[in-house]
């Protein structure tokens, strides 16, 4: 699966990222990690990547430039709803490097994430964000998603 659209910056594609594209996509999910308080762990980072692309557990799409550096990425996780017996997927990370932001690539991004959960036949997406991300918050209610006060708890079982 592959878009593209022409932003400022010229044109960026989206495309779905395999296991040959982790080490580009390490320092950028490496800065995700720190925007949210987590030290930064590349070759965790790298690791942990690797194993969801063995394992089939996740789906990263990645916004790249012509010259192929990568700029964004949104990765999903598949979960299941028993009431509906259908797949949902979990829109657990998206980032775009702070010098590209502003660009439209956020939304180029969740339009590739909706656009598989459609063409897996998912009932939808959900994510969570931080409640301070605004900017995140904003994207998100612009694109459709709607804030769910109903039905969310959580159990963790480490700090963060």
């Amino acid at each position: 699966m592959k878009t593209t659209a022409n932003s400022e910056i010229g044109i960026i594609k989206t495309i779905q990222a395999d296991i040959s594209m982790i080490q580009k996509i390490v320092p950028l999910f490496d800065a995700y990690r720190q925007f949210y308080e987590q030290k930064s762990n590349p070759i965790q980072v790298a690791s942990f990547l690797e194993e969801r692309f063995i394992n089939q557990q996740s789906i990263i799409f990645c916004a790249c430039t012509p010259s192929e550096e990568v700029v964004g990425f949104v990765q999903l996780y598949p979960i299941f709803s028993s009431v509906s017996m259908k797949k949902l997927w979990l829109l657990n990370d998206l980032f775009v490097t702070p010098t590209y932001r502003k660009n439209k690539i956020g939304e180029q991004l969740l339009l590739a994430a909706k656009e598989f959960a459609q063409h897996t036949k998912a009932k939808g997406l959900m994510l969570q964000t931080a409640h301070d991300n605004d900017p995140a918050k904003k994207l998100y209610e612009k694109f459709g998603f709607i804030l769910d006060q109903d039905f969310v708890y959580n159990l963790f079982f480490t700090d963060k």
